[in-house]
């Protein structure tokens, strides 16, 4: 007898708004994000997307005059109540910008960067953990050689998955990546993607993506928003293949955005 799956959501959005002063940027948003799974936003440019991937782990709060009402729940936690330590959540939720950005330090210091800062100064536990975070990056064996060399004499590609490797290193459980391709050719997109499916075994990951086959290629669930609201929230095979709102449906199909 095959022993049944349990699903957990790892974050619930419920009625999120949020307001740029006067302008409404997201309007009365809800989701699901399930723990180890892959989440895509998708929708056209300014439709909200990385306005809401950043509400997941309090980015926006470093943008003056925002204001957000509503709840994200993380474990069961309202990350926006006042006893919610930021840098706590952002160590848990750690996100992957568009383009890469390593330090102008070495591949090793990057990696272990917030080991530092959290206070750790252990030659042999970090060494371990840059190893692990960097095998776990996909990156070990083309730079376990030159840990001393600049993190930016490294390609693109190598780059953003150094990136990743610096947020494996603090242990996060849920990953956000905005656009993490975008600045990448086909061949490091595919590896990037692959890496993702990997590492959904060990976090929650979600994604924002202008790419709509690489949302359909490595998503389990996508959500479709135009106009700061959530236009439809799905299993990603129901989104592409039979989308129960036209507007998902035109979006799709290319008759818009």
């Amino acid at each position: 007898m095959e022993s049944k799956i349990t699903v957990r959501n790892k974050i619930e959005v419920s009625n999120l708004d949020l307001y740029y002063g006067k302008f409404q940027a997201l309007i009365s948003v809800n989701m699901s994000i399930q723990q180890n799974m892959i989440t895509a936003l998708i929708g056209p440019s300014g439709c909200g997307k990385s306005t809401l991937l950043r509400c997941l782990n309090r980015m926006n709060d470093l943008i003056h005059g925002v204001k957000i009402t509503g709840e994200v729940l993380l474990d069961g936690t309202d990350i926006y109540h006042s006893t919610m330590e930021v840098t706590g959540l952002r160590t848990r939720v750690g996100m992957v910008f568009q383009r890469p950005n390593p330090f102008p330090l070495t591949i090793y210091d990057n990696v272990v960067y917030g080991l530092r800062v959290a206070g750790i100064r252990n030659k042999k536990e970090s060494d371990e953990i840059a190893e692990k975070s960097l095998k776990g990056a996909w990156l070990w064996d083309q730079v376990k050689d030159k840990l001393d060399h600049s993190a930016l004499e490294l390609p693109l590609d190598q780059q953003q998955r150094l990136c990743i490797a610096r947020l494996l290193a603090v242990k996060p459980e849920v990953i956000l990546m905005d656009e993490p391709c975008s600045a990448l050719d086909p061949i490091a997109t595919m590896k990037i993607e692959e890496l993702m499916l990997d590492l959904k075994k060990d976090y929650t990951i979600t994604i924002v993506t202008h790419n709509m086959q690489q949302a359909s290629r490595v998503s389990d669930y996508t959500g479709y928003m135009l106009l700061g609201e959530m236009i439809e929230f799905s299993d990603t095979k129901i989104i592409f293949t039979r989308p129960s709102k036209k507007l998902t449906e035109d979006y799709i199909s290319g008759k818009y955005g």
